[in-house]
């Protein structure tokens, strides 16, 4: 591209071809795909390269900054970016009309024309039916012929879109930025719903224009894309797009074409041609030997069979089934689901809803009938699936974050979810409606949530008080915390323990004042027995954690009146602790452990939860809940103050990243207790089993050389969580077992593909693990010996990566690599007084205990 910068008159804004000259350029378009900090030297790719001949055709009479310029590929050739061997080399001894097809290659080599304005190109001339990646190529080549002569930004048109470009000249050197991020171009892709979970992207563009002599002698342009998943950004991908127009030779061209207009020129040279988009325009291949819906399903089904739920293959048997889903219609999913049998239903339901299509939600809605109550279970995996769904679309209005809560169907679910718990009489329907608030996390609820949390009475209470503790913190106003006082010092009606103890937890973790840390550390020895235990737990924790309020716990401690040792020399079972299971660069997990008993030495409630957080954001990853009320009569104890009429119950609930789940009851009155510890066969009850749809990300990309790239990532996780209760009259000991079966399967696949070749790379990681908590009692003497475990299996981690060279002929180039290893078992450490009484209890423990009741 040989330009003369306007330094004579009339030439103040923009270059101009000599007249009457041909410029014959080098041309290469290159794009690698590799792993974020490769070396380009051994990425997957290819090159594109041909001869350019440009010139002169038309210079508006009126105007010298008014051009018409011709610009035509010759010779195209298509290489590999890197050497490869021959037998690694997909294109050896196939010539490019045979890669890339005789039609396409005629119309890559057919010319195009630009009318170029003050150095920006006006219009863009081609054949308006030709191919849209040929097309694309040669909008690339043209784009790079848009030049700015003096430094400044401004919105510009090429084929990225409109995007804000700016210019820097220096002497002999143009360099344009272009900020990608900018570009107004249709777009497709979507993110994961929580940011720890989700996709980082940066994207990079610049050109640098060398001039020689008051002429460009050579452009070099890079666009770079880079791609990491936020908790683990070694899993990632990068993809480059360089091209590069050298001059080469200026000889004798062909003579301007008289006209006062550019209509008639481009009419003189061929009708054909016609003024089209220089933005791109969406191009995707088909899939030409990809397997039917049916045919994918019946290969995957055996992997997601319910036995086998905690095994990396069912995560990734259910993210391509999910992608395969996107892809089908209405019927052929409808087809699945119907022919199922029960066992694999549940699975196939979790499958169609996190697809999140138009057609697999109306598949769902066509096969779900909500008034059958057989069908309670396919009901349930379909709400928790729209419960976890990445990226919903108003159809679901199931959640309200991000943007959508002003949606018509978000603002109708909420009026009436607050409506019918408004008008709800009995207690079961009013916890349905506060478990629906649970997770909607309304602003508008609050004060509803506060209402039941201080008026309700056994679980309602509880439910409220818990739904508020998951609000964040700058949703806690005054009137949120006068009120989890009152419920706490208890001074308008008496509450049970668990709801305190909740109420205590908010106020600490939502930036308490001076005189709320004091108030709640005076009340530390005036409380029953076991709560006094918890709460001091509940402070050391929060100083040993240093957690956001353990400066004002530490200013309050300086009085005497509130730190002395009657105060923190209190006896009890109780515990909270908090420490790390990972701290790591990119992201940190944590586990919490607290469970509150009654005087009795009987459980009240266990509460584990694991979070995961990065510098600015948290995920709820795991809570799982154990309660149980109205226990003491079966070994003629006294109940606790304000817990003296509570009904025989234990249950348990969960929350999975962030969605609070349906609980779980074991018993519920003293006659199902006494038919369950006559029946019982010690088996854990199931709480949750299914696969959820964790990382879903996919951008598309329009590359400025032409191609259409793409980066997917899909995260799946496998899960079985049960737990149970097992109480022994005989041998005087109680315990509960919360276990939680895991697997992860992370696959990426990043791609660019450009009709006749695809390059691009694949990557995935896997993992498996079993967390078990374990709380054994034994109440045969007092004070009662309390042991609290909380193990992790072996467990292995595998990655692997696979860069690809392909054509549609089927000939393929791969790289593989991969990696295992195994993170060893362990037993996360608790406070010391809980080893020591761990000792005693094992120490203890007769060979023949065992079994439920």
């Amino acid at each position: 591209m040989l330009f003369v910068f306007p330094f004579q008159t009339g030439h103040t804004t923009g270059p101009s071809l000599n007249n009457d000259k041909l410029y014959k350029f080098a041309y290469s378009a290159e794009v690698y795909v590799d792993q974020v900090k490769a070396s380009l030297q051994k990425s997957a790719g290819y090159r594109i390269s041909s001869g350019v001949d440009v010139n002169l055709l038309w210079r508006n009479p009126d105007n010298d900054d008014d051009q018409l310029v011709k610009i035509t590929m010759k010779d195209v050739q298509v290489e590999n970016v890197n050497e490869r061997p021959a037998d690694k080399n997909i294109f050896k001894g196939k010539s490019t009309e045979k890669i890339i097809g005789k039609e396409y290659l005629e119309a890559l080599q057919r010319p195009i024309m630009v009318e170029l304005v003050r150095g920006k190109i006006k219009t863009f001339y081609s054949y308006q039916n030709e191919p849209g990646f040929t097309q694309n190529i040669k909008r690339g080549l043209a784009s790079l012929f848009q030049l700015q002569l003096h430094s400044g930004s401004s919105r510009e048109v090429d084929i990225s879109g409109k995007c804000d470009t700016t210019y820097h000249v220096r002497q002999d050197q143009v360099t344009k930025i272009k900020d990608l991020d900018s570009c107004e171009i249709e777009k497709k892709g979507f993110t994961s719903h929580n940011k720890i979970l989700d996709i980082s992207t940066k994207a990079t563009s610049a050109t640098v224009y060398v001039l020689e002599d008051s002429f460009i002698k050579s452009i070099k342009a890079e666009e770079n894309f880079v791609f990491a998943l936020n908790y683990r950004r070694k899993t990632g991908a990068k993809i480059v797009s360089k091209q590069r127009l050298e001059l080469k030779s200026v000889q004798a061209g062909t003579g301007l074409i008289a006209a006062k207009q550019v209509a008639g020129v481009i009419k003189t040279l061929d009708p054909n041609y016609v003024a089209i988009a220089l933005e791109a325009e969406p191009v995707k291949s088909e899939c030409k030997k990809c397997p039917s819906l049916s045919e994918h399903w019946k290969n995957i089904r055996e992997q997601m069979h319910p036995d086998k739920l905690s095994k990396p293959d069912a995560a990734k048997s259910f993210l391509s089934f999910i992608q395969n889903i996107r892809k089908a219609t209405k019927e052929e999913i409808l087809k699945i689901i119907k022919s199922e049998n029960k066992e694999l239903l549940p699975q196939v339901v979790d499958a169609v809803t996190s697809a999140q299509t138009p057609e697999s939600l109306e598949a769902m809605l066509e096969f779900l009938d909500f008034k059958d109550a057989s069908t309670f279970i396919l009901q349930e995996r379909f709400l928790y699936a729209c419960g976890f769904a990445s990226h919903p679309s108003e159809t679901f209005a199931f959640l309200c974050d991000r943007d959508g809560c002003k949606l018509p169907a978000v603002v109708e679910a909420k009026r009436l979810i607050l409506n019918r718990l408004e008008k709800a009489s009995k207690d079961d329907n009013v916890q349905m409606y506060l478990l629906a608030l649970k997770n909607a996390l309304l602003p508008e609820a609050i004060p509803v949530l506060l209402k039941y949390a201080e008026s309700g009475e056994g679980p309602i209470s509880s439910l409220a008080a818990t739904a508020l503790q998951r609000y964040d913190p700058s949703f806690l106003t005054k009137e949120v915390k006068e009120t989890m006082n009152r419920i706490y010092h208890q001074t308008r009606k008496i509450h049970e323990k668990t709801v305190r103890t909740t109420a205590a937890a908010i106020l600490l973790n939502s930036n308490p004042s001076y005189m709320e840390v004091k108030n709640i550390l005076l009340s530390i020895g005036e409380l029953p027995m076991e709560m006094n235990k918890y709460m001091l737990s509940m402070i050391q924790d929060i100083l040993r954690f240093e957690m956001p309020s353990s400066k004002t716990v530490r200013q309050v401690l300086k009085d005497m009146r509130a730190h002395n040792y009657d105060r923190f020399s209190k006896m009890g079972s109780s515990s909270a602790y908090t420490g790390y299971i990972t701290r790591g660069p990119d992201v940190s997990s944590t586990y919490s452990l607290d469970i509150l008993y009654s005087g009795s030495g009987i459980l009240r409630r266990s509460n584990m939860n694991i979070r995961v957080f990065d510098r600015s954001t948290d995920l709820h990853a795991i809570q799982v809940v154990l309660e149980a009320q109205g226990l003491e009569s079966i070994i003629a104890a006294t109940p606790d103050e304000g817990e003296e009429n509570l009904d025989s119950f234990a249950g348990m609930s969960a929350i999975l990243f962030g969605f609070q789940l349906r609980p779980v009851t074991f018993f519920q009155g003293y006659g199902d207790l006494m038919s369950k510890m006559l029946s019982a066969t010690g088996d854990p009850m199931n709480v949750v089993k299914g696969l959820v749809l964790l990382t879903d990300f996919l951008q598309e990309i329009q590359l400025q050389s032409g191609p259409t790239a793409s980066a997917e990532f899909m995260g799946g996780l496998a899960i079985d969580i049960s737990g149970g209760m097992e109480f022994s009259l005989w041998y005087r000991e109680s315990k509960t077992n919360v276990k939680n079966r895991v697997a992860m399967f992370v696959a990426g696949n990043t791609e660019v593909d450009s009709f006749f070749v695809k390059t691009g790379m694949e990557t995935t990681l896997e993992t498996e693990t079993a967390l078990d908590f374990i709380s054994t009692v034994q109440f045969s003497q007092y004070p009662f010996l309390v042991c609290m475990q909380m193990d992790r299996v072996d467990s292995p981690f595998r990655t692997h990566m696979t860069k690809y060279e392909s054509l549609p002929s089927g000939r393929r180039y791969t790289a593989r690599r991969g990696k295992a290893a195994t993170l060893a078992g362990n037993e996360y450490p608790l406070h010391q007084e809980n080893s020591n009484m761990c000792k005693k209890v094992f120490g203890a423990k007769s060979d023949s205990a065992g079994g439920w009741f």
